[in-house]
């Protein structure tokens, strides 16, 4: 069992929920079960997905759940992007989090690649 608090990308991803809640405070009411729902879940998922993976007791299961974190990553990127072509976040509003969410990609992508 691996202790997921000490890991760069687990501390990373933690750092991202943060802040990308503080952004879904922005969004309107009428996202609440739309975008700003399905962002949160992609966003909480990344960090948890780390967590859940260093429970397991093989590298091969420990690597599929960083897989599935950096998927999480990608579509909470996808929708960042979304929200911009929207006209609900600025480009100036998001550069900060999707570049924190790619240094988190290549951090868990590099941990995961260790494993296999």
């Amino acid at each position: 069992m691996r202790n997921f608090r000490l890991l760069d990308c687990w501390k990373q991803g933690m750092d991202i929920v943060k802040l990308t809640y503080k952004l879904l405070e922005t969004l309107p009411p009428s996202e609440n079960y739309g975008l700003k729902s399905q962002m949160a879940r992609a966003v909480v998922s990344m960090p948890s997905n780390i967590a859940e993976g260093c429970s397991r007791s093989s590298n091969k299961e420990v690597a599929r759940f960083f897989e599935i974190a950096i998927g999480s990553a990608f579509e909470l990127e996808t929708q960042l992007i979304a929200t911009e072509s929207i006209g609900y976040f600025k480009q100036n509003d998001i550069s900060l989090l999707v570049e924190k969410i790619q240094i988190f990609q290549r951090q868990t992508n590099a941990y995961r690649n260790k494993l296999i």
